[in-house]
Protein backbone atom coordinates (compact mmCIF):
# COMPACT_ATOMS: atom_id res chain seq x y z
CA UNK A 1 0.00 0.00 0.00
CA UNK A 2 1.71 3.39 -1.26
CA UNK A 3 1.79 5.97 1.49
CA UNK A 4 1.19 9.41 1.23
CA UNK A 5 3.25 12.27 1.02
CA UNK A 6 4.83 13.87 4.12
CA UNK A 7 4.42 17.43 3.94
CA UNK A 8 7.69 19.26 4.79
CA UNK A 9 6.89 21.51 7.83
CA UNK A 10 8.50 24.95 7.87
CA UNK A 11 11.40 25.69 9.77
CA UNK A 12 10.51 23.87 13.28
CA UNK A 13 7.01 24.99 12.34
CA UNK A 14 4.34 22.46 14.38
CA UNK A 15 2.18 20.50 12.38
CA UNK A 16 -0.88 21.64 14.76
CA UNK A 17 0.50 25.10 14.39
CA UNK A 18 -0.01 25.20 10.38
CA UNK A 19 -3.10 23.60 10.97
CA UNK A 20 -4.42 26.21 13.21
CA UNK A 21 -3.01 28.92 10.66
CA UNK A 22 -4.90 27.22 7.81
CA UNK A 23 -8.25 27.00 9.96
CA UNK A 24 -8.33 30.65 10.50
CA UNK A 25 -7.39 31.48 6.83
CA UNK A 26 -10.39 29.15 6.09
CA UNK A 27 -12.49 30.73 8.73
CA UNK A 28 -11.63 34.53 6.81
CA UNK A 29 -12.54 33.25 3.49
CA UNK A 30 -15.70 31.39 4.56
CA UNK A 31 -16.79 35.30 6.66
CA UNK A 32 -15.94 36.76 3.20
CA UNK A 33 -17.99 34.59 1.47
CA UNK A 34 -20.60 35.30 3.98
CA UNK A 35 -20.46 38.93 3.72
CA UNK A 36 -20.06 38.99 0.17
CA UNK A 37 -23.05 37.37 -0.61
CA UNK A 38 -25.35 39.67 2.25
CA UNK A 39 -24.09 42.43 0.31
CA UNK A 40 -24.96 41.16 -3.01
CA UNK A 41 -29.05 40.22 -2.24
CA UNK A 42 -28.89 43.90 -0.92
CA UNK A 43 -27.80 45.18 -3.74
CA UNK A 44 -29.85 42.96 -6.20
CA UNK A 45 -32.78 44.42 -3.78
CA UNK A 46 -32.03 47.60 -4.50
CA UNK A 47 -31.85 47.90 -7.96
CA UNK A 48 -35.10 45.50 -8.27
CA UNK A 49 -36.57 48.32 -6.01
CA UNK A 50 -35.10 51.37 -8.24
CA UNK A 51 -36.73 49.39 -11.29
CA UNK A 52 -40.02 48.82 -9.74
CA UNK A 53 -39.92 52.85 -8.10
CA UNK A 54 -38.97 54.37 -11.92
CA UNK A 55 -42.25 52.36 -13.55
CA UNK A 56 -39.43 50.20 -15.42
CA UNK A 57 -41.03 47.11 -14.43
CA UNK A 58 -44.22 46.33 -12.35
CA UNK A 59 -44.31 45.10 -8.70
CA UNK A 60 -45.52 41.62 -9.71
CA UNK A 61 -42.79 41.48 -12.25
CA UNK A 62 -40.04 42.79 -9.51
CA UNK A 63 -41.05 40.39 -6.81
CA UNK A 64 -40.67 37.31 -9.29
CA UNK A 65 -37.42 38.55 -10.87
CA UNK A 66 -36.43 39.11 -6.66
CA UNK A 67 -37.20 35.59 -6.34
CA UNK A 68 -35.45 34.21 -9.61
CA UNK A 69 -31.83 35.98 -8.79
CA UNK A 70 -32.57 34.62 -4.83
CA UNK A 71 -32.63 31.14 -6.12
CA UNK A 72 -30.21 31.26 -8.32
CA UNK A 73 -28.01 32.49 -5.63
CA UNK A 74 -28.80 29.62 -3.30
CA UNK A 75 -27.75 27.52 -5.91
CA UNK A 76 -24.80 29.31 -7.18
CA UNK A 77 -23.95 29.05 -2.95
CA UNK A 78 -24.78 25.59 -2.80
CA UNK A 79 -22.30 25.03 -5.43
CA UNK A 80 -19.51 27.38 -4.29
CA UNK A 81 -19.72 25.40 -0.40
CA UNK A 82 -19.34 21.74 -1.91
CA UNK A 83 -16.35 23.05 -4.48
CA UNK A 84 -14.75 24.34 -1.07
CA UNK A 85 -15.56 21.50 0.63
CA UNK A 86 -13.96 19.05 -2.22
CA UNK A 87 -10.74 21.38 -2.01
CA UNK A 88 -10.45 21.33 1.80
CA UNK A 89 -10.53 17.52 1.80
CA UNK A 90 -7.51 17.61 -0.95
CA UNK A 91 -6.03 19.58 0.90
CA UNK A 92 -6.27 17.75 4.29
CA UNK A 93 -5.42 14.54 2.47
CA UNK A 94 -2.36 16.04 0.70
CA UNK A 95 -1.40 17.14 4.23
CA UNK A 96 -1.92 13.30 5.87
CA UNK A 97 -4.60 14.34 8.00
CA UNK A 98 -7.44 11.84 8.63
CA UNK A 99 -10.54 12.88 7.76
CA UNK A 100 -13.74 12.57 10.14
CA UNK A 101 -14.28 9.17 8.34
CA UNK A 102 -11.26 8.00 8.75
CA UNK A 103 -11.12 8.63 12.38
CA UNK A 104 -14.54 7.24 13.18
CA UNK A 105 -13.58 4.42 11.48
CA UNK A 106 -10.58 3.43 13.73
CA UNK A 107 -12.32 4.20 16.32
CA UNK A 108 -14.80 1.58 15.60
CA UNK A 109 -11.93 -0.76 14.78
CA UNK A 110 -10.34 -0.46 18.01
CA UNK A 111 -13.85 -0.81 19.53
CA UNK A 112 -13.96 -4.36 17.93
CA UNK A 113 -10.19 -4.98 18.66
CA UNK A 114 -11.03 -3.95 22.82
CA UNK A 115 -14.06 -6.20 22.89
CA UNK A 116 -11.96 -9.35 21.48
CA UNK A 117 -9.04 -8.66 23.75
CA UNK A 118 -11.78 -9.07 26.52
CA UNK A 119 -13.45 -11.92 25.11
CA UNK A 120 -9.84 -13.99 25.12
CA UNK A 121 -8.96 -12.44 28.57
CA UNK A 122 -12.55 -14.27 30.13
CA UNK A 123 -11.74 -17.98 31.16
Amino acid sequence: MPTKPKVKEAAGESTEASQSRMTEMLRKVLLATIGAAAIAQEEIEALVNRLVERGEIAEKDGKKLMHEMMEKRKSKTAKVEEDINKNLESVLDRMSIPSKADVEALSQKITALSKKIDELKKP
